[in-house]
This record gives C-alpha cells, sequence and structure tokens, in this order.
C-alpha cells in the first residue's frame, strides 16, 4: 500500500488543567494564546497593556484532547501518529496510556500506535502541556551550584528547550506559549522513506558535478524493495537509477552533471534548484515517495591571516562575496501566524532591499521549512545559530542527550538547502562568559575539563555541535558561537564576528564614526527608530495616548534606557518635536542614517584585503507591533533605513564622506578645514567603465559653491576604487553637501549625498521641492528641487510599494520613484525640516 497520511488539524478541544471548562479549537498548528483570544477568554496581548492581562496564561498548564477513530489500515500496516512540533513539556496519551513524553520543542516526534489502535470505536487522544515557566524554575532550583546567568528574560529559561525569546526580550512580550505548535498526523504504511539527504560536489573547473543521494527506509514486513530514483531540473529528468534493497538497507547512488547549472545568491546568478526523489517499490506499486531539492554550489568562510589580522567572509562558488543583511527574530511570539505566504514576503523584501544574507538567531527557532525554500528560491544566503542565546548553559546528562536528539534532528531536516553556509554554536554566550568572568581557557582542549567548570556550555560548542554538523553535513561550515574568533576576547576586531553595540549600547559612540568600530566580519549592530503610524495606531487603544512619551509607548519598547538612548542620538543630530509624526519620522532618519553610515563604510573597507566581510544589521523584523531596532516592522513596512541600506548595497554604489569632527568635544566649534573622501565600490566580477560627478551644493541656496569636478573612472571588480580626496574650507565656504553621481553605459547607476554634520546646526526652510505623480500600472514620482533636500520620506500604506524613499534630493538632479499598487490613492510624504506633510496626489 502507499503510504497514507491523515492530517488531525482539526477536532481538537483544550482546556486548564485546573477547570473542567472543555473550549474549542479552531485549528492545529496552535498555541494556547490563539485558542483563548478565539474563545473570547483572552484580549490580543500585542494591543495596548494586554500583555500584562496575558500573563496568567504564561502560569498555566494546558490539556489538548482530540476523540478520533482508527484510520483503514491494511494488514501488516503501521499507525504512526506524528508530531512536527510540541511546545513544551508534553505528556501524550491515548485512551488513557502514555505513549510520549517531550520536554523539547525544537524536536519532533514518531510514535508507533498500531496496537493501541486496534479496538473499533473512538480513541482519546490527549496532550498535557505543562508549564513550562514553572518546570524551568523548578530546573534551575534542582541545580543550585551552577551559575544561572545571562542576559534577558528569567535566567531559568536557560533549563529549558524552548524557545528563549518566549521569556521576553529587548525587543518582545513575554509570552510563553503552550500547544500542537506544528503539524500533527497520522501515517499509516507498510514501508516508507525515512530520510532522503542529496549531497554535491563540484569540480574544480565547475564544468562537471557528482549528485549523490543517500535514503534510507523504514519497513513491516519482510521481502524485496527497490529503490528507484530520480534526478531532473525544471521538471526534465536529467538521470534514474533503480537499486534493490531489503528493509534495513541504505540505498545510495552517485549521478554525474555534465555543465551544472550552478545556486547563486541573488544578484550573482541563478537559483538553480535540482530535485531529486526516491520511491521505494515493491511488486511494481511505489510505497512511498520523498523528494528534495538542492543547489549545486561550494560555499566555503575563508579565514586567513592578512594585514588586518585574520579574514572573515564567505566564498561561493569560488567568488568573494561581501554578505549585507539582517538578523533575522520569529516574525511573530504566536508561532502558528506565520503563514507560508508571509514568510515569502519577508525573504521578497530582502531581495527587494538587495540584502544577501539573513542570520537566523539563536534565541527564536530553526524555521519552518517554507522559511528556508523561500531562501532557496530567492537566493538569499541563510547564517543558521544554533538556539542558545545570551546565557550560561547547563550541561546535565540529561539535558545534553537532549541537544543532541534536537541538533541531529534539525541539521539533518535542514541540509539539503543551499542557502545554508553556516552553522553557528550561539549567540552571545560567549560574551555571557566574558561580562560573568566565567572560566574560559582557550588553550585547554580536553572536552570532559570544560564540563567541570562554570562555563561548561563550552562542551556543546566546541564539541557537541561541531561533531554533529561534522557527521550530518560536513560540507557546511561550522564556527562556535557569534561573535567568536579563536578563542579570543568577542571584541577583537581582528579575528571573527563582531557584534558592535557601541552605538545604541555600550559608550554610545556617535554613529557619524560607526565603520571605524567594526570588525572582520559585523554580525550585530543597530539604532532603534519607532514604526509607522499605522502600526502604532494598530497597538494604541485610547486617543490620548498618542504622544511618544505615553506610558503605552514606553510599553511596547523593551529595550533597557530606551528613553535616554533615543534622546541622546535625537538631540545630538536633529532638531527635535514632541508631536508624535514628526517624532516618528525624527527616529527614522537617525536610524537611516546610523544604517547608511556603518554599511557605507564597511562596504568600503571589502576592497581593502576584506577587511570587512559582511554587515548583518540587527535586526531585520519584529515579533509583535513594537519600537524597536527592525527595519521593517511587524505588518512588513519598511522603515526608512530599509532604503538607506538598499542604496548602499547596490551592485555598483558610490561613496562620498567628509572628515567626522566630534562637535561635542569641540564645544559645538566649527572645524576650519575637513577631509573629504569619494569613492566606488562593485560586487560585479568584471572591472567596469565609468564617469563620476562631484558637486559641492549650498544649503542655503542651492548653488554650485565650486566648479563640479568630472572624471571617468576605472572600477575594480568586486572591490574598492579610491577616485579623489580633497579638503572643505569652512572658514571660507559655506555649509555645503557634497554630492556624487556615477555612470554606467550612459546611465545613472548610484548616487550619494553627504552633508554637514550635525544636521540640527542647518536651515532647512524653504527647499523649493517639487514632485510630480504620473499615474498608471505604476505610478512614477518626478522629483527635483530648487534647494538640498534631506530625508524626503513617502509614506507607506499596505500593498503600496515604492522603489525608493528616505531620499535626498539635489537641484539639477531629477529622481524618480515608482510606486506599485498605488491605484487612485494618495500618499504623504515629509522631508527633514518641513513644516507640515506634503500629499502626492
Amino acid at each position: 500500500m502507499e503510504l497514507y497520511k491523515q492530517s488531525l488539524s482539526t477536532g481538537w478541544s483544550f482546556r486548564d488543567r485546573d477547570t473542567d471548562e472543555w473550549m474549542s479549537v479552531p485549528a492545529v498548528p496552535s498555541v494556547v494564546q490563539q485558542d483563548l483570544i478565539a474563545n473570547q477568554k483572552l484580549k490580543d496581548p500585542f494591543i495596548g497593556f494586554n500583555e500584562l492581562k496575558a500573563r496568567w496564561v504564561n502560569e498555566k498548564s494546558w490539556v489538548y484532547r482530540n476523540v478520533l477513530r482508527r484510520p483503514n489500515v491494511p494488514e501488516g500496516a503501521a499507525i504512526e501518529l506524528v508530531f512536527d512540533g510540541l511546545d513544551t513539556f508534553a505528556t501524550v496519551t491515548l485512551d488513557g496510556q502514555t505513549i510520549l513524553q517531550s520536554d523539547n520543542m525544537f524536536l519532533g516526534h514518531r510514535v508507533n500506535v498500531t496496537k493501541a489502535l486496534e479496538a473499533e470505536g473512538e480513541h482519546t487522544l490527549e496532550i498535557e502541556f505543562d508549564c513550562a515557566l514553572l518546570r524551568a524554575r523548578e530546573l534551575r532550583k534542582q541545580d543550585p551550584k551552577h551559575k544561572w546567568v545571562g542576559f534577558n528574560g528569567d535566567q531559568s529559561r536557560l533549563a529549558v528547550r524552548k524557545a528563549q525569546y518566549h521569556w521576553g526580550w529587548d525587543w518582545g512580550p513575554v509570552l510563553m506559549t503552550a500547544g500542537i505548535w506544528r503539524a500533527v498526523r497520522f501515517e499509516v504504511y507498510t514501508a516508507r522513506v525515512v530520510d532522503l539527504w542529496p549531497q554535491t560536489k563540484l569540480a574544480a573547473d565547475q564544468q562537471t558535478a557528482e549528485v549523490t543521494a543517500v535514503a534510507k527506509f523504514d519497513a513491516m514486513t519482510t521481502g524485496d524493495y527497490t529503490a528507484r530514483f530520480r534526478l531532473s531540473s525544471k521538471g526534465n529528468e536529467i538521470a534514474h537509477q533503480d537499486v534493490p534493497v531489503s528493509t534495513d538497507q541504505n540505498a545510495e547512488v552517485t549521478f554525474r552533471v555534465n555543465r551544472p547549472e550552478l545556486w547563486w545568491p541573488h544578484g550573482y546568478g541563478e537559483q538553480a534548484l535540482y530535485e531529486v526523489s526516491v520511491s521505494l517499490v515493491r511488486n511494481g506499486e511505489a510505497v512511498d515517495q520523498v523528494s528534495k531539492k538542492f543547489g549545486i554550489r561550494t560555499a566555503e568562510v575563508i579565514q586567513q591571516p592578512d594585514k588586518h589580522g585574520k579574514s572573515f567572509f564567505f566564498r561561493i562558488n569560488g567568488m568573494d562575496i561581501f554578505c549585507g543583511g539582517s538578523c533575522w527574530i520569529p516574525a511573530d511570539s504566536l508561532l502558528p501566524n506565520i503563514s507560508a505566504e508571509r514568510y515569502r514576503k519577508w525573504i521578497e523584501l530582502m531581495v527587494e532591499g538587495r540584502q544577501i544574507m539573513i542570520r537566523v538567531w539563536g534565541g527564536g527557532i530553526y524555521e519552518d521549512d517554507c522559511f528556508y525554500e523561500a531562501c532557496d528560491e530567492l537566493g538569499v544566503l541563510v547564517w543558521q545559530d544554533f538556539m542558545f542565546g545570551c546565557g550560561n548553559y547547563p550541561t546535565s546528562p540529561e539535558i545534553l542527550e537532549s541537544i543532541q536528539q534536537e541538533t541531529v534532528y534539525n541539521v539533518q531536516r535542514l541540509r539539503h538547502h543551499p542557502s545554508i553556509v553556516v552553522y553557528v554554536g550561539n549567540n552571545e554566550d560567549y560574551q555571557v562568559q566574558e561580562s560573568e568572568g566565567l572560566t574560559y581557557n582557550f588553550e585547554d582542549k580536553d572536552p570532559q575539563s570544560w564540563l567541570k567548570t562554570d562555563f561548561p556550555a563550552r562542551y556543546i560548542y566546541e564539541k557537541l555541535l561541531p561533531e554533529v554538523v561534522a557527521e550530518h553535513s560536513p560540507a557546511t561550515f561550522y564556527h562556535p558561537g557569534s561573535p567568536w574568533g579563536d578563542g579570543k576576547i568577542s571584541s577583537d576586531p581582528t579575528v571573527g564576528d563582531m557584534h558592535q553595540w557601541n552605538v545604541w549600547h555600550g559608550t554610545q559612540e556617535k554613529y557619524q564614526i560607526f565603520d571605524t568600530l567594526g570588525g572582520r566580519f559585523n554580525s550585530e549592530f543597530g539604532m532603534e527608530a519607532f514604526p509607522h503610524l499605522s502600526t502604532i495606531e494598530h497597538f494604541i487603544e485610547n486617543p490620548a495616548d498618542m504622544f511618544p512619551q505615553s506610558q503605552v509607548m514606553d510599553f511596547h519598547n523593551k529595550a533597557d534606557g530606551h528613553e535616554r538612548r533615543l534622546a541622546t542620538y535625537l538631540v545630538e543630530n536633529l532638531r527635535t518635536a514632541t508631536d508624535l509624526e514628526t517624532y516618528i519620522y525624527l527616529t527614522q532618519i537617525v536610524q537611516a542614517e546610523t544604517m547608511m553610515f556603518g554599511y557605507r563604510g564597511w562596504r568600503r573597507q571589502w576592497g581593502d584585503e576584506r577587511h570587512c566581510g559582511g554587515a548583518l544589521l540587527w535586526q531585520l523584523n519584529d515579533c509583535w507591533p513594537t519600537i524597536s531596532w527592525a527595519i521593517v516592522d511587524y505588518f512588513l513596512n519598511p522603515k526608512p533605513a530599509f532604503y538607506a541600506v538598499k542604496r548602499v548595497l547596490n551592485p555598483i554604489a558610490v561613496g562620498v564622506r567628509r572628515e567626522h569632527h566630534d562637535w561635542s568635544v569641540a564645544h559645538a566649534q566649527p572645524p576650519q578645514t575637513s577631509r573629504y573622501e569619494l569613492w566606488v565600490v562593485n560586487s560585479k566580477p568584471q572591472t567596469l567603465q565609468g564617469s563620476i560627478e562631484l558637486r559641492f551644493l549650498s544649503v542655503a541656496t542651492g548653488r554650485d559653491i565650486r566648479s563640479p569636478v568630472v572624471r571617468d573612472v576605472t572600477i575594480h571588480a568586486n572591490g574598492t576604487t579610491d577616485v579623489m580626496t580633497g579638503l572643505i574650507d569652512h572658514m571660507a565656504e559655506e555649509p555645503h553637501v557634497v554630492a556624487a553621481r556615477l555612470w554606467v553605459d550612459n546611465k545613472i547607476v548610484a548616487r550619494d549625498v553627504d552633508w554637514p554634520q550635525p544636521l540640527k546646526y542647518l536651515d532647512f526652510s524653504t527647499r523649493g521641492l517639487e514632485i510630480q505623480v504620473h499615474r498608471g500600472d505604476q505610478a512614477r514620482v518626478v522629483i527635483n528641487a530648487r534647494k538640498p533636500v534631506k530625508g524626503l520620506v513617502i509614506e507607506e500604506q499596505e500593498g503600496v510599494r515604492i522603489s525608493d524613499n528616505a531620499m535626498d534630493i539635489v537641484p539639477g538632479d531629477e529622481q524618480t520613484v515608482i510606486v506599485r499598487g498605488l491605484g487612485s490613492r494618495s500618499l504623504t510624504y515629509r522631508y527633514l525640516g518641513q513644516d507640515a506633510c506634503g500629499v502626492l496626489e
């Protein structure tokens, strides 16, 4: 018989373990908060202060029940109950008999229930979810010798294999979910494919590749089977092979592919995907079939000594790639809310924003299959953390066994995805070790001795995890932690990757010098900004709370000291305001400027012996409607910083920057001169010819205060071309912008504008902005200005996509923005110094 799957998504009810009131469950996957909302027992915790009103749910245990009937089962077939995810302490009973106990949210489970379902009639399936919060606290008490320390959340979280952000983080609420959070089903079979693992080996000349497919089977009856392998591309069969197997064997075939189509990150080539399938055949009948899509590519992390220390960058198919991108947190606090469509929209936004890499952060989850499928299909590289974040994790034998099972399960699940190019042991756990003075002697190479120290989790990151990766995904690079580099202090800028938080956190440096603060790979850095007004209107119930410092507004910003930090960066750089719409705009401009200064400088360093191998901002997304470091808010509305990053990550980008002067140290005394620099960065593999223009334009009048400089330029392949330097004489010249444009093949391909700092000293009145809107299937917004305009931001609306935003406009440089989905709607806009919003009619 062919394997039969029966979804168990409906028919469920649930109750508080302490009551007898059963309530209906609309459908699983779900978590208890969703089901309570559906039964009008809980208000949306994302609104107002409702998170506090939902805290009682966190301290409860819950029971889910389904009364079901035995599937039709031919003689000799098995029935398995399959759970793709149970959150978290789950005891499963069938007709009162315990069939499964789980304490790890990240594991899937299969239980053979053939005998348990032998009787005709109804059978009762129950799952009791014990309270993870209380269980965690009890586990902590049982191990008083361990040092329970870390950043964010209740430190008892370290004892439980559950998404760590559920305990609350500095961008998210405390929502301790429980439930059947991934799919559940019956599977009926006589034999099945347990696993299919495609592995590739690309020849050095890239003209041939070997594709090895390894399949593992499980059969309930003895006999002869045939494993029928098929390799295809774009629906066309390339090769096939039959392999006879018995029930206790694996089967393996190797196909040779001539002139393979390679998988590339977007912007570098096609995202070619092959498909391998295996059918398990007996007596001419296919009893099960599994297929997986994969890519043919090589992926390396290059760590070599150089003049800056030791490099850290990615090389795909032999090409060095600057990995500009973002860090990713779970896209919802209630995980079943995230549909496949929503996942794909997030990855489409990354591609639209020219971001190459996404980092799946270690305090969340191993993401849903459709997340990685979207990355495969759209060409986004994945930096995959293991699920350890900001803590000193205990290492009892029981926990280590659970971690072993968890990591094997997930590496086997994910290893065929070409998008995944690195596995990383943890997020900031080595920083916890440093901050708490825990023992870490890198020269000690005895793993058993690590377990006896007050930092036993080193055993996880430097023994357990690398061994799992080496066995189950040996072609994928493993890195012990983020940040980490050769056992050195995590702030060492010469090796490994770095989390640079001395802008915003730490010493709160000026964002204008961000490029001087980086390391070999900058895997975290950020700046907060308010989300769009529509998002704030969603979570604020009382109109009287619609001002920047309201209590509910502060409640929706979980970052420690956010009031002081936001105020500092605003007052240092901009003329502040207290009305909400202007305040939103100003925070977004600061975030956009911060990201621009960081990315622009670090990308320039790529051409200097790969001084900086990449930059992953914190963070792309939010898990609820909030105020955070995200550059796209919970409802997928890009903030201005999204566009600032997009421009800097253009395949060919021009940069112009004047020397930074710390005006606060100089007591606002203007410098006499400033040095400026002009350069071009190019990610393309070929040398290009272009023409560059540099203008010096008065902020006050818009007139050129010097003659423009125009010259031809040879643009180096996959690197940086320094074009010119010069001096600005502040004593003789009025405040002016330095504006650069770059032409290639007679087309403007890049712009950049450098402004006198800080912006608050400049007079932005009467800019003479001219905007024309030409409507059609795609609206064309044509923009001109008589004086330099800073930070022109067009309103974001649902269903509307804007090709460019948060722009600087200078006289004589007309710019055109394409707006999709506008229809007959109007959009507002504003720029720095504008008294009131304008309207695009």
